[in-house]
């Protein structure tokens, strides 16, 4: 591919080692491709559309909504931009740290999400699936701190619009890969 966008696959696991969900076909932007201030942060930015998710036990689904998703090495989260009919509503996870080697992105998921909305709503959801596993696989006091620094971080990001809470920038990686994706299938 000329541009460098190259095949990813994102695989989430729970703390206990066993495979949670694979997104099976994302694209990574190349470096070149990337705004300053992700590139500042040395940010891996996935997009996809249409791709087939399978969960750990198996069952295969196509996601509905294009997205672009972010993850910034040594943070405790991750965020997913999914471009909605009604704008872009941002899903992020407190997640451990991304690990990317070769073409396949991983981390560990540790349930807390934050959903902020197109209107700016913000929600903090699955506070009860937290508890049930840092009960069930025993978190480490390290891990509770670092989940609650990562659920602290991303809120900040959102308080204050820094990246990658950017609107434009996210429809913009969208319609580069679109187009690029158009001119590799004509």
């Amino acid at each position: 591919m000329e541009q460098g966008y190259r095949h990813c696959m994102i695989k989430s696991f729970k703390h206990n080692g066993h495979l949670h969900r694979t997104w099976q076909q994302n694209w990574l932007i190349p470096d070149e491709l990337l705004a300053a201030e992700h590139r500042a942060e040395s940010m891996i930015v996935l997009i996809n559309r249409q791709t087939p998710i399978q969960e750990a036990g198996g069952k295969i689904w196509i996601s509905r909504v294009p997205a672009v998703s972010f993850f910034i090495p040594g943070q405790w989260f991750n965020v997913v931009a999914l471009l909605e009919e009604g704008g872009v509503r941002y899903y992020c996870n407190v997640a451990s740290p991304p690990y990317l080697q070769n073409d396949v992105l991983t981390y560990i998921d540790y349930d807390l999400d934050v959903i902020l909305t197109a209107d700016g709503s913000r929600f903090v959801v699955d506070q009860d699936e937290y508890e049930m596993h840092k009960a069930a696989y025993h978190y480490p006091k390290m891990v509770e701190e670092k989940v609650q620094g990562g659920l602290d971080a991303l809120q900040g990001r959102m308080d204050t619009g820094q990246a990658p809470f950017d609107n434009a920038l996210v429809l913009r990686y969208y319609e580069e890969w679109s187009r690029f994706n158009e001119e590799v299938t004509e």
